[in-house]
């Protein structure tokens, strides 16, 4: 944080840590951009934001999945449509109640995700790495107290250990 950005000694000053984090922000979609630059000929971000989803919750209902990405059914379903014909995702008959079809990815779509994972990580963990220990464990610290602030869950959980990208259901305004 540059000299000017620091609070006061002894004051919270939230105009100040709100900069921090919005350049910090600036960066990581930076890097979120860079990590899709290899894939943006198949997948548009709203779309690999819903591989990710699938890849997160495993199949989902149309209904579950546009809840989930905070859109209408009809959005979802155009994208669903393009990810299915690039073989990114598809349609199977749910084994639960087989009048309905769930969404999931196929395994190129799994692949997909966790090449541009992959990537992203690479890049933060080369940042990360140039940090000295002191101010990387008080970034720990801050940035776990930032998600827990914001309701974001922790990036290692699910059965895959990894949270790609850390897009979970998003808490609604009335919670």
């Amino acid at each position: 944080m540059a000299e000017s950005a620091k609070p006061p000694q002894g004051m919270d000053d939230v105009d100040a840590v709100t900069r921090a984090v919005l350049t910090a922000s600036r960066l990581l979609v930076a890097i979120s951009a860079r990590s899709l630059a290899a894939v943006e000929d198949r997948v548009t971000l709203p779309q690999f934001r819903l591989l990710v989803v699938l890849s997160t919750h495993g199949s989902a209902k149309l209904v579950v999945l546009a809840e989930r990405l905070g859109v209408k059914p009809s959005t979802a379903m155009r994208m669903v449509d393009r990810l299915i014909a690039a073989d990114l995702a598809d349609r199977q008959i749910n084994p639960d109640n087989r009048r309905e079809t769930v969404l999931q990815l196929t395994p190129e779509g799994r692949r997909l995700v966790e090449d541009v994972t992959a990537r992203r990580r690479q890049e933060i963990a080369s940042i990360v790495a140039r940090l000295k220990p002191g101010p990387r464990a008080a970034l720990i610290d801050a940035l776990t107290a930032f998600n827990e602030a914001g309701g974001e869950p922790d990036a290692m959980v699910g059965d895959s250990g990894i949270h790609p990208l850390g897009w979970a259901d998003v808490p609604s305004q009335q919670e």
